[in-house]
């Protein structure tokens, strides 16, 4: 996901959660094909059913968690049905495929944070990946490219109020390290997962 410049002092939880995150987003990043030359209808509908196993498990995991911090609003924020959307405009059934079955644990309002904010960033960078994939695929979000917009022209907003509302949490040392420890293991599952999907380069 990219990460926004911001105006110092950075919040700690978010400066904690950048910095330790950076190294595992990073690798992710370059093995993602969305830049490949090799990317073509065929591997985007493999790695869109690959992201599907992964978000359908997490965001139901996140859906029946009691632990979602009080005034947010997760089903605003959820990227599924987006993806079954894509995944049938392009002849795949969503209810054939595989889920992914190794997910971050949801223990702590903070463990939850820490894998929203690995969610939601990459919701943000969805929104380069989608121009990318109209110019390499010809695809809008009728016909495959929903996911990679799903927040429409409110991307930036949802990213910057998803920050304002991570960093009024009132977090200590531990709630914080807990949140970069979901979030880098969010980084690593879904990775661990793509790879096993053999869709990353």
């Amino acid at each position: 996901m990219p990460y926004e410049s911001s105006s110092p002092p950075t919040p700690s939880v978010l400066h904690e959660l950048r910095s330790g995150t950076q190294t595992l987003h990073v690798a992710l990043e370059k093995r993602l094909p969305f830049f490949s030359d090799s990317l073509d209808l065929q591997r985007y509908t493999r790695l869109l059913a690959a992201y599907y196993g992964f978000y359908q498990a997490m965001e139901s995991r996140l859906a029946n968690s009691p632990l979602i911090p009080p005034g947010f609003d997760l089903h605003a924020r959820l990227k599924t049905q987006a993806l079954e959307q894509d995944l049938q405009a392009l002849g795949i059934n969503p209810g054939t495929l595989s889920l992914c079955p190794s997910l971050p644990q949801l223990n702590s309002e903070a463990s939850v944070l820490g894998v929203l904010y690995v969610l939601e960033g990459a919701t943000l960078g969805g929104n380069i990946l989608r121009k990318q994939i109209s110019e390499r695929l010809g695809l809008q979000a009728h016909d495959g490219g929903a996911f990679l917009y799903v927040y429409g022209e409110a991307t930036g907003r949802n990213w910057k109020s998803f920050l304002e509302f991570l960093c009024a949490m009132p977090l200590d040392a531990g709630a914080r390290a807990e949140a970069v420890k979901a979030a880098c293991f969010t980084f690593s599952c879904f990775e661990q997962w793509l790879e096993r999907q053999e869709v990353l380069l």
